[in-house]
């Protein structure tokens, strides 16, 4: 676990066979108000909570979890961080929340061929995604947490109810899957995903002021270009239609 920046801290992922995810601490820990943002893979919940506990992190100060999308990677092992941390509250976008609610996977798995080789590899249950959601962002809010302030900018097309979340003040952008700091992007043909809507996402970001940038995968960068996500987008314009 590494301090990105002040209230910002870093959980490197441990990709296997399946990406697992990083995971991102945002707050003042002093405020006793920290948050999550995404939490990984299956089997990884272990190794995110001993990183929690090596920072020092005290587990009662994780308020809340936080998801840019529910993918597998994402939400993989959010039922081993719930059993350590039973009280944080779940967070996440309506599209993709009132599925959880529901019990309905196809946004976790994106496809039923992923599907089927997951609950064999890891022993999914049926009803291991069916969860109260304590909060469904819709996105446009200003969450002051932590003794930050937050934006919750909507970024679908990777998935129904991707989210980012942009701290104006240091620069900070988290996006998930929806842009890496390897001029990639998220993939674009799983359930829910729209490459058209991408890029209108993609084109959203485009207009912040972006200093660090902390993707869900691969490397994370401080010091990002000028126009880094507008050359992007750019990029991959011709395939988003």
């Amino acid at each position: 676990m590494a301090l990105v920046t002040k209230g910002v801290y870093f959980i490197k992922g441990q990709d296997e066979m399946i990406p697992d995810s990083h995971v991102y601490v945002i707050g003042d820990p002093s405020s006793k108000d920290l948050s999550i943002i995404d939490v990984g893979l299956a089997g990884k919940g272990r190794y995110k909570i001993n990183s929690l506990l090596k920072e020092g992190l005290d587990l009662l100060s994780i308020r809340r979890i936080i998801l840019t999308h529910t993918h597998f990677d994402h939400i993989g092992c959010i039922g081993e961080i719930k059993k350590e941390i039973p009280h944080a509250e779940i967070w996440v976008h309506r599209a993709e929340g009132e599925l959880l609610e529901k019990g309905d996977d196809r946004a976790v798995y994106g496809m039923d061929m992923f599907k089927e080789m997951c609950t064999m590899q890891y022993g999914i249950k049926r009803d291991a995604f069916r969860m109260k959601v304590d909060r469904m962002l819709e996105g446009g809010e200003v969450l002051e947490i932590g003794d930050m302030v937050w934006e919750v900018i909507p970024i679908p097309g990777h998935s129904m109810g991707g989210i980012a979340l942009y701290s104006p003040s240091h620069e900070v952008l988290i996006p998930g899957d929806v842009i890496y700091a390897d001029y990639a992007i998220g993939r674009f043909d799983l359930f829910g995903a729209d490459g058209k809507i991408l890029r209108e996402s993609l084109n959203r970001l485009s207009s912040l002021k972006i200093d660090i940038l902390l993707p869900g995968h691969n490397d994370i960068v401080k010091g990002l270009p000028d126009g880094y996500v507008r050359k992007v987008l750019k990029m991959w314009e011709p395939y988003l239609m």
